[in-house]
């Protein structure tokens, strides 16, 4: 999980970078970007691509992870944005806002399979979230965000059901959006296979 960071590891701030979001049928994308604290001690056990922890370890890890961080940077963008714009254009928006938005200026960023238009250092990876250390801490702190603004969204929109699928094209979503049709949160380019 270290391989990229030891490679770098003459750069003061190394970031990493990824989204959580990409191929739902409802609600935002959202991209994350952290520069971890590399000292040995500050090092968060556990780490891993979110897509292999299960939602209870992704959370632990997340609160570790924003205390150990040196800074990160969240960004949402919403499904009108998507829609316009397209989910990899969106994807890549959102990443530019959170390097761009972080506290310090990292040396290079570090971000799973994308490259962005900015004039920070960059350095794609595919299967990041699963190579470097600091795009899985990235993962975790975006997929949790965003499954908690689902959750949240569950209570605005019950019908929908957004806590248990989080927007994605499950077998149960599907029947309920063909039952009650679409609701602010759906992005149109997404389902228009379904109603």
């Amino acid at each position: 999980m270290f391989e990229y960071e030891n490679k770098y590891r003459d750069y003061k701030y190394i970031a990493g970078m990824d989204e959580a979001g990409r191929g739902p049928l409802a609600g935002p994308v959202v991209c994350a970007c952290v520069v971890m604290d590399l000292d040995k001690d500050k090092i968060v056990d556990g780490v891993n691509d979110s897509k292999k922890l299960t939602p209870k370890k992704r959370e632990k890890l997340y609160d570790e992870i924003v205390k150990n961080a040196i800074c990160y940077k969240i960004v949402e963008i919403d499904e009108k944005v998507i829609d316009k714009i397209n989910i990899l254009q969106a994807t890549k928006l959102g990443m530019k806002q959170a390097v761009e938005g972080l506290l310090v200026e990292p040396d290079i960023v570090l971000i799973d399979a994308v490259r962005i238009d900015s004039d920070v250092k960059q350095q794609p990876i595919i299967h990041g979230d699963a190579l470097s250390y600091s795009i899985a801490c990235a993962s975790i702190l975006a997929k949790v965000y965003r499954d908690r603004k689902m959750v949240e969204l569950s209570k605005v929109y019950p019908q929908y059901q957004f806590d248990k699928h989080k927007g994605y094209g499950t077998k149960l979503h599907i029947e309920l959006l063909k039952k009650y049709g679409k609701c602010p949160i759906h992005r149109e380019s997404f389902i228009k296979n379904f109603i």
